[in-house]
């Protein structure tokens, strides 16, 4: 007998970020007024599902992103490294300072292999604790639910490896917005589909509107 399982892969909200900085794993950066509206419209719109285990990767971010919804469901937060944000050797750099950084000859080694990538994690290891971290949720929710908050580009790896796409892509292009959900059924154990959803796409910044773009 088939059993459907839903695991929900959803992006933190909007972080509190002044200076512009690639943040990455960094500690103490927290959501901003708006992530927190943010975090509490997906909150919300995933109660009205059959959520019964909520898990979010150890920064702060994610963290305050999934306590809407554990209060509303009256669960426990399971903190899950693997659901961690990619490591990236620019982390701490300013957004302003990217594309003059990447031009700077002693930067070019970093970005001597766009396909692995070579200024980080490899893509191939996101997506293998994704992976791990997505199959022990399913099977703590299995026949119901489960919600992994995490961060752009490990929730897009995965949705990649499920649907056993490319991982070589361009960031701008990710569909994966601010407290964005995206939606991974399982029959069994068998991945058979996703969907995906922007619960709050109204309260995005206005430059992010209508793109597949934005931080970490």
């Amino acid at each position: 007998m088939s059993t459907r399982t839903i695991v929900h892969l959803m992006r933190h909200g909007e972080v509190e970020n002044p200076g512009g900085v690639l943040y990455g794993r960094l500690p103490e950066f927290y959501l901003s007024d708006l992530g927190h509206q943010m975090a509490a419209r997906a909150a919300d719109f995933l109660a009205k599902n059959e959520i019964v285990h909520v898990v979010a990767s150890p920064l702060e971010r994610a963290q305050q992103t999934a306590e809407p919804l554990a209060k509303i469901l009256e669960a426990p937060i399971t903190t899950d490294d693997r659901v961690i944000e990619a490591d990236n050797l620019f982390e701490g750099r300013t957004v302003g300072a990217g594309p003059k950084a990447f031009r700077h000859p002693k930067n070019w080694w970093m970005l001597r292999n766009p396909f692995r990538p070579s200024w980080g994690e490899p893509y191939k290891e996101i997506a293998a604790r994704m992976q791990a971290a997505v199959a022990d949720a399913r099977e703590a929710a299995r026949g119901h639910e489960a919600v992994i908050v995490s961060h752009q580009l490990p929730v897009w790896i995965a949705r990649q490896a499920y649907e056993q796409n490319s991982f070589v892509h361009d960031p701008r292009k990710r569909q994966c917005t601010l407290a964005s959900i995206t939606s991974l059924t399982f029959d069994g154990d068998e991945y058979t589909g996703f969907s995906y959803a922007e619960p709050a796409a109204d309260l995005l910044p206005q430059e992010l509107k209508g793109q597949f773009t934005g931080g970490a």
